[in-house]
Parts: C-alpha cells; structure tokens; sequence
C-alpha cells in the first residue's frame, strides 16, 4: 500500500499540474516563435494558424499517436498471446511510411482544415461530407474508449480506487486542456509529452532489464505454461471463468464454482472453473496460472512463435490485423489534422519522415514489460487484467521505493499517453461537429468538444473487460475501411465519383462498425464468424475499394468537372498552386 500511494502522489504531482499549466507556459512561446495570433480564431484552434515546425509536429503526432494501446495495451498482448503481437507496432510505425508515399504532401495541399472539407472539395458533394464526418465521430470515439478505460486501469492498479476515477480524471483534464486553446495550446503539450512518455517507459524497462540479468535469465522459465514463480494471493474484483492447463492445489476464501470456501485447500482439477467476485486465491509456489477463459495457454515455446497461435485461423487474425493496422493509420482523423498544421507540403513531407524514427524509439521498450510479466506477474492472466503488465512488473521485480518510484514514472507516462491522445481525438471531433453541425466558430468548437467527450465516456463502462489495443484496433479497422479508401482514391484517382465514394464509405465504414460493435456487445464468438468479427479488415476493405470504384465506373458521367483541376492542385508543387 505504501508502494502504490507513493506512485499515485508521483502522477499526480508529475502528470495533472504539468498537463494544466503546460498550455499557459508554452502557448505564448509557441505564438511568438511562429509570429502567429494567439486568439481565439477558428484556424488556431483547428490547425496552429499552420506554423507548426516538421520536428516540432512530428514529436507532437508521435506523442498523440503512443496512446494507451501503445502505452499500456502492447505489454499487455504480448503478455497474453505472445511474440506475435509485435507485429502490430511494426504496422502502425510502417503506416506512416504508407502516409508519407501517398498522402501526406497532397492532403496538405488541398487547402482543407478536415477531411470533411477535403472530402466536399474534392467530391462537391454535401451528402459525402456528412458520411465522412459520421465516420470522423465513430472512429474518434471508439479510439477514446481505450485512453478512459486504460485510465481506470491505471488509477485503481495504483491506489485502489474505482475505474471511473480514472474516466473522469482524463475527461476532465482533457477538457481543460483543448477548451483552452484547441490545437495551438495542445501541439506544444504534446511534443513535450512525447519524450516524456520515452522516458517514462525507457528508464524503468532499463532498470527492470538490469534486475532481470542480475537474477539469471535462465531460471525464469520452465518451457511449459506459466507458473506462479513464488507464493502468491490473488483477489478477483471481478468475476471471471478461468481455465487451468493441469490439476493444481490452492487455498480459496470466497465462491468458487458455486460454493463457498473458508481458506481450506482445494483440488483444481484441469479444465474450466468459475470464480466469484471477492474471491481470494492463495497458490503455492510453482502451481500453474489459470487463465482468463478468454486468453489462450500458451508454453514457452509457442508463446515464442510468431502467427496468432493463441488464435483460430491464425494466418487470417495476423494478416487482417496487420492490413488493419496499416491502413487504418493512414486514416486517422487526428493524426492526418496535424499535417495541415505544417507550414507547406515539404514540411508535412519532413514531419511524416521523422515520426517512423520517434515511434520505433519508443516501441523498443514496451515489449520488455509484457514479456517479463509472464514471469513476475502471471496473476494477469487470471483476472485479465493484462493492460496491468507494464505497472506491476516494476513493483515485482524491485519491491519497496525503487520500484514504487518506477511505477510513478510508468503511470506518469501512462496518463500521458491518455491525455495528449484524448486531446487530438477531441480536437478532431470537435472541429467535424462544429463546421458541419454548429455552422463553426469558436464557441461551436468548445460545444463539440463537449460532445467528443459525452459520448465514449458513456459507453467505457460495457467495455472494460477488451483491453485497450484491441480497442484501437477496432478504431483502426473503421478507418481501414472507410476514410483510407476515401483518400487514396480521391487523391490518386480522377473517376472517383461521389456516387461512388459514398456507397463505398456507407457499405465498408458500416459494415465495420457492425463487425466492431457485435464484437463489443454480442458473442462470445467462435469458429471463422469469431475471426471475422474480431479482424474483419482483410475482408471489408477490398470490398470498399471495390464499391468506390464499381460505384464511380457507374456514374463516370457525374465525375466532377473540375476534378481535373482539384488533381493538380494536389500533385503539383505547392509554390506553384498558391500563384
């Protein structure tokens, strides 16, 4: 308890005072660096009044792109399933590669402050500018879910208290900091919070590096599933049905399997058990961990191998993750808004260039956490509260003020992996909502960002038993099929209709919203139905190609008469256009 409180009194004195005076400090440094007004206008609160430096604006998107799947959710995965999971920060770093090829310089040029506008520029169509702004919404809130939940996570790990604590501390904090000044206050924040968030997963990830060779990396495993590496007491918050890979002793005080136990010792055969809310499980050193019915057992070995083996079809849950993944980056609301903020296209050039390097700086360190927790922190596996790897295993591994201190750090991080994430999610959603529903201007932008807020915090609730990557990946996947599809054809392609655009957003942005909702709130599902409601990007984005472009051959005659012109503006050179 001592350890914990120690690390909540850190976050709180690093984090919450550092992310509400940051804006006041850096806002006037920022206007006058940039010789841009620092008021109130509706272009500083969308894009920085465009006078954001590449190096500048690409630790500010590498900071709101480390969101608490990065943070707390990739630990977690490979925690859970293993090696293969590193495959998703492969892809959301080569989506950036993808972006800068093929998007970056011309979406800057269009002259558009949001996809929206782009998207009624390029089409001249006011029904695909509202499909695109459904689509902003949906996959800004489904990426909000993870930032609150991962919060709540976070919070109750370090003090105990209840996860809502954790939602409205981020709501709240993330209010105060774009009602002040919208995306000029939040650039500066988030550039700062990028190297924070480094620092806060690279000193402890070093340190807990250092434990581990210190005790002998070769006893830590034993080549089967994991085992509890020392007496160990478990308390089940919340009900959950586990599995055991082989019969096990252990002393229960509560429900299990629907009777009630008083701390004697009792016999778990192999296979599925059900325990109780408040439940408390006192296992042996060297006994097995149960796992969370929904997480796979996995030996060394196999947890080791690449290609979702905790899977069903798994070449099909890596490949459709992966495509996911890829694409979705490209058509991210919040991280695409941040190239306008550039100065000109060769900017928003150098921008995209430099954040691959950031992101990969980042992502070498929290693999350690997850794999390290397989070890030192197996009870995660049980509860499923594997989000939790990268916050216990400092405390595992180094007990007393040293890991207290480290967790602090760790949870510093987090909270501003949530809060910089949260922030550009909201701005994003903020300025849709407000250019196409409030008519604009700077008190339609606060009510908006209001709204951004409302609405995931709503539905946090039903959700917390995904963890948080899996909860970007579904963000990931609604913009794979919808927004990303948009922008390649729109920018590459002079036939695309709106007729065409249109139907390829309602069909494949709907049938990924379907998919990601039945996931959170039917099922449990299994077989090739399961895989495909879990990862349905493989299928749904050929399919949303193929309807724009069937759509657009269809209607050839109503392309656009100045598209021809609207091409141009986007491929020549910038200098050349503004003449």
């Amino acid at each position: 308890m001592i350890a914990s409180a120690v690390a909540a009194a850190l976050t709180a004195l690093v984090v919450v005072p550092g992310m509400l005076a940051a804006p006041a400090r850096l806002r006037g440094w920022a206007a006058a660096r940039r010789r841009a007004p620092a008021g109130g206008a509706a272009s500083d609160f969308l894009v920085a009044s465009r006078g954001v430096t590449p190096l500048w604006n690409a630790a500010a998107i590498s900071g709101e792109y480390i969101s608490a799947a990065a943070f707390l959710g990739a630990a977690g995965l490979l925690l859970a399933y293993g090696a293969d999971m590193l495959w998703l920060p492969v892809g959301a770093v080569a989506g950036y590669v993808l972006l800068l090829a093929f998007v970056t310089a011309p979406l800057r040029r269009s002259g558009a402050y949001t996809i929206s506008d782009f998207a009624e520029w390029r089409l001249g169509s006011l029904a695909v500018r509202r499909l695109v702004s459904v689509c902003v919404c949906v996959i800004g809130w489904f990426y909000l879910l993870p930032q609150f939940q991962g919060a709540g996570v976070t919070l109750h790990v370090l003090t105990g208290a209840p996860r809502w604590a954790g939602w409205v501390l981020v709501v709240a904090v993330v209010a105060a900091l774009v009602l002040s000044g919208g995306m000029r206050s939040i650039t500066a924040v988030q550039a700062v919070q990028y190297w924070v968030k480094v620092c806060a997963v690279a000193i402890p990830a070093v340190a807990v590096l250092a434990v581990w060779r210190l005790d002998g990396p070769g006893g830590v495993g034993g080549g089967g599933p994991p085992t509890f590496p020392r007496a160990t007491v478990v308390r089940v918050q919340t009900a959950v049905a586990v599995r055991l890979p082989a019969d096990t002793e252990v002393a229960v005080r509560g429900r299990l399997d629907g009777r009630v136990h008083t701390g004697q010792r009792v016999r778990l055969s192999q296979g599925r058990h059900v325990v109780a809310e408040g439940a408390e499980l006192r296992f042996p050193a060297g006994a097995w961990v149960p796992h969370a019915e929904r997480l796979p057992i996995l030996d060394d070995q196999t947890w080791a191998l690449p290609f979702a083996r905790g899977h069903e079809h798994p070449l099909f849950v890596t490949y459709s993750t992966l495509l996911g993944v890829l694409l979705g980056t490209i058509g991210l609301p919040h991280i695409l808004m941040r190239f306008y903020t550039d100065t000109c296209g060769r900017a928003a050039r150098r921008t995209a260039a430099l954040v691959p390097v950031l992101l990969s700086l980042f992502y070498l360190f929290p693999a350690v956490f997850g794999a390290l927790g397989r070890f030192y922190a197996p009870e995660l596996l049980l509860t499923g509260d594997t989000d939790a790897a990268i916050l216990m295993v400092p405390q595992r591994m180094l007990p007393g003020t040293a890991g207290a201190l480290l967790t602090g750090l760790v949870a510093a991080g987090a909270f501003a992996a949530f809060v910089s994430t949260s922030c550009g999610i909201v701005v994003a959603i903020a300025g849709t909502v407000a250019q196409r529903v409030l008519r604009g201007g700077v008190a339609a932008f606060r009510l908006g960002a209001v709204v951004a807020l409302a609405v995931p915090l709503t539905l946090v609730p039903d959700v917390t038993a995904i963890g948080a990557a899996r909860l970007v990946t579904l963000a990931l996947t609604v913009s794979a099929c919808s927004l990303c599809p948009l922008l390649l054809l729109g920018i590459w392609w002079r036939g695309l209709t709106a007729f065409g655009a249109g139907a390829g957003l309602a069909v494949g942005g709907g049938l990924a919203v379907a998919a990601a909702l039945t996931r959170l709130f039917g099922g449990p599902w299994d077989g090739w139905p399961g895989a495909l409601l879990a990862q349905p990007a493989v299928a749904i984005v050929p399919l949303t190609f193929a309807v724009m472009v069937g759509g657009s051959l269809l209607t050839r005659r109503r392309v656009p008469r100045r598209a021809a012109h609207a091409l141009a503006r986007l491929h020549l050179p910038e200098e050349i256009v503004n003449r």
